[in-house]
């Protein structure tokens, strides 16, 4: 075996780069060798190889010295590790294999810890409050609704093939281009960063506002809403220094921390939940002093009445009393009422406020407008407040479910555990978010869930008094949940800017690409705690939410739009293994994202996008001028020439590689293709998308037949319409049709849009009309492989389906060795067009002696399973047989044949007699058992315009064993017939090499009969052409190839490029 082919396991990372690269870019999978060798050095090079090619393959050792046999490919597929290796001390002891992580730990897990936030705690209550149950539930609704579309677009994208690290950006990057990759990679880097501004200033105000009110430093903040805001500031800057040391010195800690995070978060929800039913009558726990219908702050339970000289000092402070104080009395209100007391008819419906409004019960102007501007120490709106604005708060309390698909390199399995551990942590969120809208507003009075920072109570956090057994469970919860949330976001935003960099398709950003001596991203960690400092200078959560939620649905969109352009496409790389998924909910999606992001702030929503498309632009256009034409024309003109100019830039990738077909049509006399059917098999075809080339090549002087070449190509086209084959005709006029043919394969086409596929039908009369049929054939298959492209031959033509019949059964794939995996690919493109979509794959391969069978069946599951291809497997095992009399016979009567054309040097006529005599003796000798008489499809067409010459087309055309059997051509038999018959019963001795070939055809097709005999198409490698250029050569391997394909109705042989046309990856 070539050295370039004995892959290694995935702990060999020279071996597993070098092969992840071959696979990912399409690269040659063996030299095609031009050297032109004497005829008897290859024969005798030949001769010797013996020992280490298979008897039963023996017909592909061309192949195998350059492809390798199925067994070797898929065992270094199955053995495959999609992580990325670590910089190891060469000097260290080996360290033990990590674990895999599972569905729970790996997915479900991190994604709940993700999406429970900062905002459950400190904010939930007051969206209900303002925005009353029914709004408040369809803002929560909303908000789940784009996440779960979003997660169902990344779990298909996400099961596409296997995901290295990388999560989102490594998805989007890969599935919509590097300009859309890179502007949504700094998207979901700035939002993530500034997802740690939020976590926190929100841990500082847990800690101000709730824990520590004394440890303001600019005075009562809850008289001055800027004095607060400035605390967070001083005290959010230096939690970022120290959370910025942390995450700079221990990365270890960061991710040990997170672990009591979940806790946290899991502990503090479970208290909320107890507390609520605890306390279904309410507690005593919390009282509001109430003046009319207005709340009040900092105002002792004690001195909650109207005659108090403690109110009167505040509402009477010049003798003369303020007139909404004299119209109402003040009365104390419990604030926990329960779920028993009917309060949530109270919080239905929304009650809005401007800015400086005063919040109270109903919408009275009298009660909630600010008349002579005084507080009184009466809560005020600190913010207008709307339906829109309260999704843009509320949204990053959803965020995280990338969570999972980030950590897809420590999964055991990441195609089966994203989709189920994303969707099931957002639909456990999304309950726990809904429920909790109902019975907050169940629970707790209207006025006590609108005062945002508890300043009725005392500064104390809602959430808190409703869990049991008391308030501190849920603040030391929620600030170490807070808290390991900001450390986790300073983890990965840095590393995800350091990804980005080293693609290197942000040039700017080639200084964070480095890594300190420790191998941490230290740049860039420098570079996200200044762009964190800058969200913390805002010093409030209610204007980084709705600028992170900007960042964040820009990210998702661009998922729901990867996803729907991907299924629209129908690129034949897009298998997703994850179902549930339609282009239309991906576009529901994206549609979503794009209103939240209008609705909720349209100047945020501006600042997103336009950051997303300058950086679009800045990946897609630097260095290259932007060039117009005039109109719609000119734009489509300009369109067509830079993509033209884009593909020639270098060979298309494995994912975006599809059959670009080149079909050569033969003409009969009457200027009509011979072979109609190949038509509707270059359209089956077509689901790939590629495009289609049909070209015909007349023999003769391009200037004498011009009008003949006009009516071909018309010809031409007519059939392609009829067959509904979408694509380009053309005639060649060449003095020999074999040379036409090879311009035509070497020169076809424009720029990228190259054809990289050859459709040519099987020259079923090759032993009738002599060498030049099967030297045309032979030249065209050698020309196609010097060119690097793949080949298609169909025997049985006739047999095809129409395109618009339907039929049912099995493809079966007979995959002898690997040349780019085109075998597996044009079985899922032909089940693609309805009329084989209801056929199932049997793939069929050869285990060699020394092969273990079991586990190369498990290992060709497991490369099927990464192809998202559902196929069965069958191992077929072929025992060393010896080689038989039969096949020392066939071999001598093919000789023997050879050689006595050679002989007789007849002329065409006598030659085409003296060879149909030969073969009539040789199968009736022989006596195969072959079923199917493989007919020229002409022989139809050439009956209707030529009826006269039915009866002599039909003795010449037809092929088949038992065509030839016929009493009228034994008894044309001359005396040198007579002379050949007696010399095919000599006992001379075959060759030795045509002798182990002629074993290989029959063995294999003993197996393929006994096995696919009934299948609706046989696909299977075509051997390569013999190295040397002589007759008998090439004879023998026509003789092989009908020999390998006896007794099969409908045949496709196939032979690759050389490069790789399906990949595993993503």
């Amino acid at each position: 075996m070539p050295d370039r082919f004995q892959v290694t396991k995935a702990d060999e990372d020279t071996a597993l780069d070098y092969n992840q690269d071959e696979s990912a870019s399409g690269k040659l999978l063996g030299d095609i060798h031009d050297e032109t060798l004497d005829s008897g050095d290859i024969h005798r090079a030949e001769e010797n190889q013996k020992s280490n090619i298979d008897p039963n393959l023996y017909l592909y050792d061309d192949d195998l010295e350059t492809r390798p046999h199925i067994s070797t490919f898929i065992s270094s597929i199955a053995n495959y590790e999609n992580t990325i290796p670590a910089a190891t001390d060469p000097d260290a002891k080996p360290a033990a294999p990590s674990a895999r992580m599972g569905t729970l730990i790996g997915v479900f897990l991190p994604c709940i810890q993700n999406i429970f936030g900062v905002i459950l705690f400190i904010r939930l209550t007051w969206v209900v409050g303002t925005a009353g149950a029914v709004c408040g539930f369809l803002i929560v609704l909303t908000c789940c609704c784009v996440t779960m579309l979003t997660a169902i677009s990344m779990s298909a994208i996400a099961t596409n093939g296997v995901v290295p690290a990388g999560g989102s950006y490594f998805m989007i990057s890969r599935s919509l281009g590097p300009e859309f990759g890179g502007a949504v990679g700094m998207l979901f880097y700035t939002g993530t960063t500034l997802a740690a501004a939020m976590y926190i200033v929100g841990a500082v105000e847990i800690v101000l506002t709730y824990m520590a009110p004394w440890a303001s430093i600019f005075g009562d903040f809850t008289k001055d809403a800027d004095a607060m805001y400035n605390n967070f500031r001083v005290y959010g800057t230096l939690l970022l220094i120290f959370m910025g040391l942390i995450v700079f010195v221990g990365v270890k800690f960061v991710n040990k921390f997170a672990t009591v995070a979940l806790a946290c978060v899991i502990l503090s929800i479970i208290a909320v939940y107890v507390g609520i039913f605890d306390n279904i009558h309410g507690n005593e726990k919390l009282y509001m002093c109430v003046l009319g219908k207005r709340l009040l702050k900092d105002i002792p339970l004690d001195n909650c009445t109207k005659e108090d000289s403690f109110m009167r000092d505040i509402y009477c402070p010049d003798g003369k009393c303020e007139e909404y104080f004299l119209a109402n009395n003040v009365t104390k209100v419990k604030g926990i009422k329960g779920l028993a007391s009917g309060v949530f008819y109270d919080n239905i419906w929304p009650s809005f406020l401007e800015n400086g409004q005063f919040i109270s019960y109903g919408k009275n102007a009298v009660d909630i407008e600010n008349t002579n501007g005084q507080s009184y120490n009466q809560i005020m709106a600190d913010i207008t407040t709307s339906f829109t604005l309260l999704i843009g708060i509320f949204f990053p309390s959803v965020t995280g479910i990338m969570a999972g698909s980030n950590r897809s390199g420590d999964l055991a399995d990441a195609q089966k555990s994203i989709p189920i551990g994303t969707i099931c942590a957002i639909l456990t969120t999304s309950t726990v978010y809904l429920s909790s809208v109902m019975f907050f507003a169940g629970t707790v009075d209207n006025l006590l869930l609108r005062d945002k920072f508890g300043q009725s109570i005392g500064g104390k956090l809602v959430v808190a008094n409703i869990a049991w057994p008391n308030q501190w469970v849920i603040l030391i919860g929620s600030f170490l949940s807070t808290l390991g949330a900001g450390l986790q976001s300073l983890t990965g935003a840095p590393r995800l800017l350091q990804a980005i960099a080293r693609d290197e398709i942000i040039p700017f950003l080639a200084p964070f690409a480095k890594s300190s001596s420790r191998g941490e991203p230290t740049r860039a960690l420098l570079l996200t705690i200044v762009i964190c400092q800058g969200g913390i200078l805002l010093g409030n959560v209610d204007l980084l939410a709705p600028l992170l939620s900007m960042f964040f649905l820009m990210c998702y969109g661009f998922v729901n739009l990867a996803c729907a352009v991907q299924t629209l496409l129908r690129t034949p790389n897009w298998r997703p293994r994850f179902k549930f998924y339609h282009w239309s909910l991906s576009l529901i999606g994206l549609t979503l994202c794009i209103s939240v992001m209008i609705m909720t702030s349209w100047y945020f929503a501006l600042i997103a996008m336009g950051m997303a498309i300058i950086i679009y632009k800045y990946i897609e256009y630097r260095g290259a001028e932007k060039e117009w034409g005039d109109g719609i024309r000119g734009m489509a003109l300009t369109a067509a020439r830079y993509s033209l100019l884009r593909l020639e830039e270098g060979p298309p990738h494995t994912k975006n590689w599809r059959p670009q077909i080149l079909v050569l049509s033969k003409l009969n006399d009457n200027l009509l293709p011979k072979y109609r059917k190949i038509f509707s098999f270059a359209t089956q075809l077509k689901a790939g998308k590629g495009l289609t080339i049909c070209v015909s090549v007349i023999k003769g002087d391009h200037t004498k037949i011009t009008n003949k070449a006009v009516d071909a190509k018309s010809t031409l086209r007519k059939y392609m319409t009829d067959e509904k084959v979408k694509g380009f005709c053309d005639v060649l006029v060449s003095q020999q049709i074999g040379e036409g043919l090879s311009s035509v394969i070497q020169t076809i086409g424009l720029g990228g849009m190259k054809p990289n596929t050859v459709i040519i039908g099987w020259p079923y009369s090759w032993r009738q009309e002599g060498r030049n049929s099967w030297k045309t054939f032979i030249q065209t298959v050698r020309t196609v492989a010097a060119c690097h492209m793949a080949l298609m031959v169909p025997k049985g033509i006739n047999f095809y389906p129409e395109s618009n019949h339907k039929i049912g059964g099995n493809i079966d794939i007979w995959w002898i060795v690997h040349d780019g995996g085109l075998l597996m690919l044009l079985p899922f493109l032909l089940k693609q067009h309805r009329t084989w979509r209801n056929c199932k794959l049997r793939i069929f391969t050869v285990a060699q002696i020394e092969d273990n069978s079991i586990q190369m069946k498990k290992d060709l599951k497991t490369f099927l399973y990464h192809l998202r291809i559902e196929a069965d497997v069958e191992v077929v095992e072929m025992n060393n047989s010896d080689i038989s009399a039969y096949t020392y016979e066939r071999t001598l009567m093919m000789e023997q044949r050879n050689q006595m054309l050679r002989a007789l040097g007849l002329n065409k006529k006598e030659n085409s007699k003296v060879v149909q005599t030969i073969v009539d003796h040789h199968y009736d000798a022989t006596k195969t058992a072959s079923k199917v008489r493989f007919a020229d499809p002409t022989i139809e067409e050439i009956q209707h315009h030529d009826s006269q010459n039915d009866e002599k087309r039909n003795s010449i055309d037809l092929d088949g064993p038992e065509n030839a059997d016929t009493p009228e051509t034994t008894s044309n038999k001359d005396e040198s017939t007579e002379k050949a018959d007696g010399d095919f019963k000599s006992s001379v001795k075959p060759d030795e090499f045509n002798v182990r070939r002629m074993h290989t055809a029959i063995k294999l097709n003993e197996v393929i009969v006994e096995k696919s005999q009934d299948a609706q198409l046989v696909i299977m490698n075509l051997p390569g052409p013999p190295r040397e250029v002589r007759a008998e050569r090439e004879s023998n391997y026509m003789e092989f190839l009908e020999v390998l394909t006896e007794g099969l109705e409908k045949v496709l042989m196939v032979r690759g490029g050389g490069r790789e046309v399906i990949t595993i990856y993503s």
